[in-house]
């Protein structure tokens, strides 16, 4: 593909749905099923097509789906990149660092406040052991707390 064809929307959910095949969640279930999530939750939060299609890469480099190098050649609008690399945490990166980055790159914080709330989703949580869950709640709380949402 070249720069001149960017893949579509379709072919970003196909790509990641493949690329994380095979992993699950905290909670075991299919990992494209908190893909999906996210991607729903940016798209009826009102963010554009750049935006879903980052909400479907959100996690492939983080969860080593995708390489780095694989992004940088990849056939997609630099903002979907740039959103991508965005959200994507970095081994040993303060967490105030990884929320000042999400808040400095335009389209990024609405992906992020997706998937927060669809990690943060009482349904999701309630079945993880007690101690999970609540180290997690704090933890998401954190982050919103850091990124200025201040509902989940």
């Amino acid at each position: 593909m070249t720069a001149a064809h960017p893949l579509t929307l379709l072919e970003i959910e196909a790509l990641a749905r493949s690329a994380h095949e095979g992993q699950t969640d905290k909670a075991g279930r299919p990992y494209a099923e908190h893909l999906a999530a996210v991607a729903e939750g940016v798209r009826v939060r009102g963010g554009s097509p750049e935006q879903q299609a980052a909400a479907w890469l959100h996690d492939a480099i983080e969860d080593e789906a995708l390489s780095l190098t694989w992004l940088d050649s990849a056939a997609l609008p630099q903002s979907v990149k740039d959103m991508v690399l965005a959200v994507t945490k970095r081994p040993g990166e303060p967490v105030e660092q990884y929320a000042a980055r999400i808040l400095a790159t335009p389209g990024a914080l609405l992906i992020k406040e997706s998937d927060l709330a669809h990690n943060a989703d009482p349904a999701r949580l309630a079945v993880l052991d007690p101690a999970t869950r609540d180290r997690l709640s704090v933890k998401y709380a954190y982050v919103r707390s850091l990124l200025g949402l201040t509902t989940p």
